[in-house]
């Protein structure tokens, strides 16, 4: 695990006023890899919080790590206590509507001026242009930007079965804010990023922007696209459970046909060559198909494996949990108010090494006197402000 000596952003402070997905996303993955982020909420916590359906499992996913300040921000004293929380701030992150944090004076030309360094990363629905006032949500991008059409069947487009646009764009914030942090090592400044859903999804779907330019033709849906490879499928074996397939080179063409006792394919020059065999797959896929539905899932996917042959069970999100690879470091266990949660971490290593949970999932306010001590505040001064509603101080009770 990610000793607590090598975090490689841990000398960064973020100061984050986000909810849903988008901003919370960004400031998770700064807060996973070391930086102090004191995520700034509503007295009555964060809406996110209490969200319900598909949207229950937003606030545990992208908030670990990550202290909870729950505070009255249109009051005068809970906005001083704001601007000293930013004044010496290196990152502050924002996903509220245009103008919104302007009017509570917390735009980027004002802080800039007081906080020149600071690196301020508003996450929005869409970039300069006609569209920029819009209000905008994961699932409208995904609809306007192809990706619902692409998903789905020609008649019916469906947005992806994740909140992809959103995580997504908070990754392309996080892209920006340390190419700003690396550029202030140099001139001492710091810089507005701006994010968007967007601009997020068109780069999603941009590979068939452009492949509509190389094919002269717009692409399908990809539930029923034209295959760029011979086996790329999913298949039914035993017991009627089902393994995708997909085998994208001539190499590992031979390899699949030797493991499998194909003999006929292996031998057959006019399937050599991955073109060729695409041309030929109503040949292909039945006798693959009845190949794989005499074998049991198990024998089929270690054959595939022995092969080096790409390959997935079709699995559920629930199956993650008891997933034996990512139960070696790629799930971080938080605490929610229901019990204890198995959660991806970020998907990367530094030196062969995961990063973990520093900070459990903050209960509202939970570190609301923390944070004011380390900008000056004194035990007396701190109990005055909960008294009078400024800040809000939960106290896990077990």
């Amino acid at each position: 695990m990610l000793s607590n000596t090598i975090k490689p952003l841990e000398n960064l402070k973020v100061i984050e006023f986000t909810h849903m997905v988008m901003g919370p996303t960004t400031g998770v993955v700064l807060a996973d890899l070391g930086a102090s982020v004191t995520k700034v909420e509503p007295l009555d916590g964060d809406k996110t919080r209490r969200l319900k359906g598909s949207g229950a499992g937003y606030f545990p996913m992208y908030n670990r790590n990550k202290r909870s300040l729950c505070i009255d921000l249109k009051s005068i004293e809970g906005q001083n206590i704001a601007h000293k929380l930013i004044a010496d701030a290196d990152i502050l992150i924002e996903n509220f509507r245009p103008g919104a944090m302007d009017k509570l004076g917390f735009g980027y030309e004002k802080l800039s001026q007081t906080n020149p360094g600071l690196v301020y990363c508003s996450l929005k629905g869409f970039l300069a242009g006609p569209y920029e006032k819009r209000t905008a949500l994961d699932e409208v991008t995904q609809m306007m930007g192809g990706l619902a059409y692409m998903t789905g069947l020609p008649d019916r487009p469906m947005r992806a079965g994740s909140s992809v646009v959103d995580i997504t764009g908070g990754m392309f914030g996080v892209i920006g804010i340390l190419s700003a942090i690396h550029e202030r090592g140099h001139t001492g400044k710091g810089r507005h990023v701006t994010s968007s859903l967007f601009e997020t999804t068109a780069f999603l779907v941009g590979q068939h922007m452009a492949q509509q330019t190389v094919l002269g033709e717009e692409p399908p849906p990809m539930s029923v696209r034209r295959s760029a490879w011979s086996i790329y499928d999913i298949f039914h074996c035993q017991n009627d459970e089902r393994v995708f397939v997909g085998v994208v080179s001539d190499t590992l063409w031979k390899k699949f046909c030797a493991e499998f006792e194909l003999t006929d394919f292996f031998n057959d020059e006019g399937l050599a060559a991955n073109n060729d065999r695409v041309a030929q797959r109503d040949r292909i896929i039945p006798v693959i198909s009845e190949l794989f539905a005499g074998l049991d899932k198990q024998t089929m996917m270690d054959r595939l494996e022995r092969a080096g042959i790409p390959f997935a069970p079709i699995n559920k999100p629930a199956d993650l949990f008891n997933d034996p690879h990512l139960n070696c470091g790629g799930l971080l266990e938080v605490t929610t108010p229901q019990g204890k949660a198995k959660l991806p971490s970020l998907p990367i290593e530094i030196d062969g090494q995961r990063t973990t949970l520093h900070h459990d999932l903050p209960l509202e306010g939970e570190d609301s006197d923390v944070v004011l001590r380390d900008i000056g505040y004194s035990d007396e001064q701190i109990a005055t402000l909960i008294n009078e509603a400024i800040i809000r101080k939960t106290t896990l009770i077990t």
